[in-house]
Formats: C-alpha cells, sequence, structure tokens
C-alpha cells in the first residue's frame, strides 16, 4: 500500500479526467501519490469537466478509428489477384470447342480460391465481380460445380544462397503474369531488302538511308543496322551488317553482343557463348540456329523478347517480337530508332518502280507473286527490290519478312498492310473500301 498524506506533484498544466476514481497511483520510483478528490492538481487552470456525453462520443471514435482500421488490414489480406493470375494461366494454352474438361477444372479451382479467400474479400468490387464471372462462365459452358480442381500453383522459391532473387524474375512473361494477373502485350518490327521499315506502330517506309542507323535504343536492347548501296550508282541500299547489344542485367545476364554480316550470319555471340552467360539467369538469353549461316533465332526471355536475323541474297533482314514495357523503355534522348519513329522523312522513298530497272516490272511482278499472293508492301517491296537490284534472291527477304510477322505479330488481323501512294496506309480487312477513298481523294484534288 502507499503511505497517505503524499499528493501528486505538479507537471504543467496538462489536463486529467477528473473523474477519475480517487485514489493512490504508483509513479516510476515505485512511491505513490494521492490523488485528491476527482480533481488533477497541478499548475495553472483546473482541467474542465468532460460531461458524458463527451466520453460517449470519444468512445464512439475510438471504435470507428478500431473498425476503420481493422477494415483496411482485412482488405489488404485479400488474394483474388493471386485467383485471377492462377485463372489466366491456367486457360492462357485453352483455345477451340475442345477446350471442355480442362476449362471446367480452371474454372472450378478458380471458385475454390474465391472460396478461400472470401472472408478476407468483403466489399471487394473485383472479389465479388470474379464471383459473378465465375458463375455465368459455368452456366454457359455446361460445368458442374461438383469435380476435379487443378492443384494451387506453388509460392515461388526463396532467394537462392548467391543473392539472386527467384529465377522466375528471368522470365519475363511468367513474372509479368504473376503480378498483373494477365500475359503482357508484344509489338513487332522489321527491316529488310531495301531497307524496308515496319515499325511497332505498324507504319511501313522505305528509306535510303546509308551508313549506321539504330533501329533500336532502350535500355535493355541496342540494335544498329549499317547500310550500303544495293547497287553502283544506285540510291536503294541494303542492310550489310547488324550489330546487336543485349545490355547488362545483373540478376540475369551478363552483356552480349551479337553481330551478323553478308556471308557471316554465325550462331554465336562474339565471345563465342550461345547463352547468356554463367549466372542463374543465364539460360533466359539463348541463340539458335535455324538454317546454317542464313537465319539465326535469338530468345530474351528475361525481355519477353525474340529476333530473327536472315540473310536472302545480299542483303540481312532483321525482325523482333518485343514486350511493350521494353519497346516502349527509353527516354527523350533515345528518339532516334528506326522501330519507333520508322524513316527521318528525308530519307524516304517511293517503292513505285521508276525509269528503267535492272529486271522488267512485270518480270519483277510475275516472281514475287510466286511467294507472295497478297499484293500488300511486302508484295511492294520485293517488287521495288528486284527491279532494283536485279537480284531474284530478294524475293526471298520479302518472303522471310513476312513469315517472321506472321510469328511475331500479337495481331493476326494486322499482317498484311496495305498502301496506295504517299500517306494512304492501313492493315487488312479493310483496304478495298480505304483503296477507294485514296483514289477518290486523288481524283478531288486533280480536279
Amino acid at each position: 500500500m502507499c503511505p497517505a498524506g503524499k499528493e501528486l506533484p505538479a507537471l504543467g498544466a496538462r489536463p486529467f479526467p477528473e473523474e477519475a476514481d480517487t485514489g493512490q497511483l504508483p509513479n516510476e520510483a515505485g512511491s505513490c501519490w494521492r490523488v485528491r478528490g476527482s480533481a488533477w492538481m497541478g499548475m495553472g487552470r483546473p482541467a474542465r469537466r468532460r460531461s458524458p456525453g463527451q466520453l460517449e462520443n470519444s468512445g464512439l471514435f475510438l471504435q470507428t478509428f478500431l473498425l476503420l482500421f481493422l477494415c483496411r488490414h482485412v482488405s489488404s489480406q485479400c488474394k483474388i489477384l493471386r485467383c485471377n493470375s492462377e485463372y489466366v494461366a491456367a486457360t492462357l494454352h485453352l483455345r477451340g470447342p475442345d477446350r471442355g474438361s480442362a476449362f471446367c477444372t480452371a474454372l472450378r479451382s478458380y471458385s475454390l480460391c474465391t472460396r478461400r479467400t472470401a472472408r478476407t474479400c468483403r466489399g471487394d468490387l473485383a472479389f465479388h465481380s470474379a464471383v459473378h464471372g465465375i458463375e455465368d462462365l459455368m452456366i454457359q459452358n455446361n460445368c458442374s460445380k461438383e469435380g476435379p480442381t487443378a492443384p494451387p500453383r506453388p509460392r515461388p522459391p526463396a532467394p537462392n544462397p548467391h543473392g539472386f532473387e527467384s529465377l522466375d524474375m528471368c522470365d519475363y512473361e511468367r513474372s509479368f503474369l504473376y503480378k498483373h494477373g494477365r500475359p503482357p502485350g508484344f509489338q513487332h518490327c522489321a527491316a529488310f531488302g531495301d531497307p524496308h521499315i515496319r515499325t511497332f506502330h505498324d507504319d511501313f517506309h522505305t528509306c535510303r538511308v546509308e551508313g549506321s542507323w539504330p533501329l533500336l535504343d532502350n535500355d535493355y536492347l541496342f540494335v544498329q543496322a549499317t547500310s550500303s548501296p544495293v547497287a553502283k550508282g544506285s540510291n536503294a541500299t541494303v542492310t550489310s551488317k547488324l550489330t546487336i547489344i543485349f545490355k547488362n542485367m545483373k540478376e540475369c545476364i551478363d552483356q552480349k553482343v551479337y553481330q551478323a554480316e553478308l556471308d557471316n550470319v554465325p550462331a554465336a555471340f562474339q565471345d563465342g557463348s550461345v547463352n547468356g552467360g554463367v549466372r542463374p539467369g543465364g539460360s533466359s538469353l539463348v541463340i539458335r540456329e535455324r538454317s546454317p549461316g542464313r537465319h539465326v533465332e535469338i530468345r530474351a526471355s528475361y525481355i519477353g523478347t525474340t529476333i530473327a536475323v536472315r540473310q536472302a541474297g545480299r542483303q540481312l533482314s532483321f525482325s523482333i517480337r518485343a514486350a511493350e514495357e521494353v519497346a516502349r523503355a527509353f527516354s527523350e534522348e533515345q528518339d532516334l530508332q528506326l522501330c519507333v519513329g520508322g524513316c527521318p522523312r528525308s530519307q524516304r522513298m517511293s517503292r513505285s518502280p521508276r525509269g528503267r530497272g535492272r529486271v522488267p516490272a512485270d518480270t519483277a511482278r510475275a516472281l514475287c507473286r510466286e511467294m507472295l499472293p497478297v499484293e500488300d508492301v511486302y508484295f511492294q517491296s520485293c517488287v521495288f527490290d528486284v527491279v532494283t537490284s536485279g537480284d531474284t534472291n530478294f524475293t526471298m527477304a520479302a518472303h522471310g519478312a513476312l513469315e517472321d510477322a506472321r510469328l511475331f505479330l500479337p495481331d493476326a488481323e494486322k499482317l498484311h498492310i496495305f498502301q496506295a501512294g504517299r500517306g494512304c496506309s492501313l492493315s487488312s480487312p479493310s483496304s478495298l473500301l480505304f483503296l477507294l477513298s485514296c483514289g477518290l481523294w486523288a481524283v478531288l484534288l486533280h480536279f
């Protein structure tokens, strides 16, 4: 018990609730101070008495604060995004009418995942949208609620003893899917023949560029094409050398340089290696030979990118399928990229055959039509190159570029591009209507 008669000393003008019970309060030293009556003894004015209503309001405020805090904590535990990504991963390769049982299994697994996280997802709009969406899809696909489910996706492994993060970070598509619950978007660019440039934005230019020009220059890749005249005295040029630099990414690869020249399209990087090096993610960059001395493919899965390098006739061609984030990862200082902006206006050429060429235009058209039955920009490029160079192997250059586009383009509807004169261009399928409108516009200008 505390000794009697010792009162609490002054601690400044700090209010204390007068409703506190009269009694003894032990201090830090183990002795006691006495609270006299219901007042707080100290310097300054005595504390004002609070009404019972004020106390109730304070209690209500505290309860409301705690409720909001707990709700926020519960919401932060909602795992609906994980459920979404697992469902997308399970159905990513299911296409067509035969997906039946596998699709129903994925839906049941999706439903099970949402039930497991239901308690922590109350009030989450994404969660409730997913639940209703699952029900609709199960009805539309005649899926039974009873049946097998897929095992849950394992959590990513812990960092390895070398200090690198999980190797999943060197698989761009898997990492993107895990983070965003959907597959990444991709873009395509190509340079072939004269050279002709198909940009990431599906613009198509024929260029007279001579010397070295950057096709790409971003945070992950640098690609440079060196062009030389297709024939002595000709304004047309072809790509005679390609240099590709895969920039250092410490978690995945060492910096690697690939270089190809006419009659030298190696299936190895400049240092003789065929992958990204000895780092844990080194296998995320590999080079493969598709046709000896003529066609190589470089897969950089750590940045979701695939590159094809070909030689046809006396020219090199370049095609790339790049993740959108990678293609856009550049600063204002890196603005000169043929894959992004196309040829500078002063370097653009018309593909209409003019004057005498080394091969008659009709002959060139017949040769190109054998490889390219659709008379799009690839066909036009083929005719231009054969007429200008006299080398019928250029039909293979345009055909190879079209085949790469068929593989690399995310949207097959954009495979063929049709152009009528300068400035009239579009991608199929509405080409005929557009060509008619271009023709009408030309007639109006004439009159």
